[in-house]
């Protein structure tokens, strides 16, 4: 095997994130039944930074020796671990529907499209935005065949929209910016800034209700290590490694995939009628992800 090609853990990196990140929103779901959203966040990022105290210590990883790379760990911590979590979870709060929340930010391939070319110096050829097009149509498709979708709240639309560029912005910043840094300083740096602004977020605007049982416990567990630790640093990892347009497109493929395994774990309704979409989906991330 030559050093430039592919090892196997490399190849399957997209399938086992797209399978953790959309398993996230199922165990999410059932965590916000016990404890007031932003608190749930704050409470989250606080194990996370726990569990990687210890293996910091140990290890002792070099942490960033650039200001740039200080920058970006920074900025992908604020824009992605605070802004999309805290955004996406106020404006549930504020009255949108899962289903709105979703049709937004999956929107995100679309964003870095458009923007990738200027802030990554990335080209997107028109068979990836026929692609992007399409991942769209389907995404919209799917969110509306298995859930209602209604804006009862102009502030919560805007934390919506604020959600979809604080991804995109993570994103774009990891590309542009990022250098090579050990995986638990950049997780440390990122969910310590996470914390850092979601915890007086939660003290402003929520009682802090927190009602300890086995489902949070659960819920809790899984969001620290198989969605914060494992499926974060897979796609920092795939977005440093492949092009932001390409990686983003993953996104697409969330909703009928969460949408699966809710129907599977929850027993929520997967819609039939949703069905084209997610052949939609799936041609258009092929021309998205396709080498040319």
């Amino acid at each position: 095997m030559s050093d430039n090609e592919p090892t196997a853990w490399i190849k399957a990196s997209p399938a086992i994130f797209l399978l953790l990140w959309s398993s996230g929103f199922v165990f999410l779901k059932l965590g916000l039944d016990y404890a007031d959203p932003i608190t749930f966040l704050a409470l989250r990022y606080v194990l996370v930074v726990g569990a990687l105290l210890l293996p910091a210590l140990w290890i002792r990883p070099a942490f960033p020796a650039t200001l740039r790379s200080w920058g970006a760990l920074v900025g992908v911590g604020i824009c992605l671990q605070a802004g999309y979590f805290a955004f996406t979870y106020l404006s549930l709060r504020h009255g949108m529907t899962a289903g709105t929340i979703a049709l937004i930010t999956s929107q995100q391939p679309i964003l870095v499209g458009l923007l990738a070319p200027v802030v990554a110096r990335e080209r997107v050829t028109p068979a990836r935005w026929a692609g992007l097009l399409l991942g769209v149509g389907g995404a919209v498709i799917v969110i509306v065949g298995n859930s209602r979708l209604e804006v009862t709240s102009t502030l919560g639309l805007a934390f919506g929209v604020m959600a979809l560029v604080s991804m995109a912005s993570s994103t774009l910043i990891e590309k542009r910016y990022a250098e090579p840094v050990h995986p638990i300083a950049a997780n440390l740096v990122q969910y310590s800034m996470g914390l850092a602004i979601c915890a007086p977020l939660a003290y402003a605007l929520e009682p802090m209700h927190i009602e300890w049982s086995w489902p949070l416990i659960g819920s809790l567990t899984y969001l620290v290590f198989c969605n914060s630790l494992l499926a974060i640093s897979l796609l920092l990892a795939m977005i440093r490694r492949g092009e932001a347009s390409r990686v983003s497109a993953l996104f697409f493929l969330v909703p009928p995939v969460t949408a699966l395994i809710a129907y599977l774990v929850l027993g929520e309704t997967l819609a039939l009628e949703s069905m084209p979409g997610v052949l939609l989906t799936v041609i258009g991330i092929y021309l998205v992800i396709r080498k040319s």
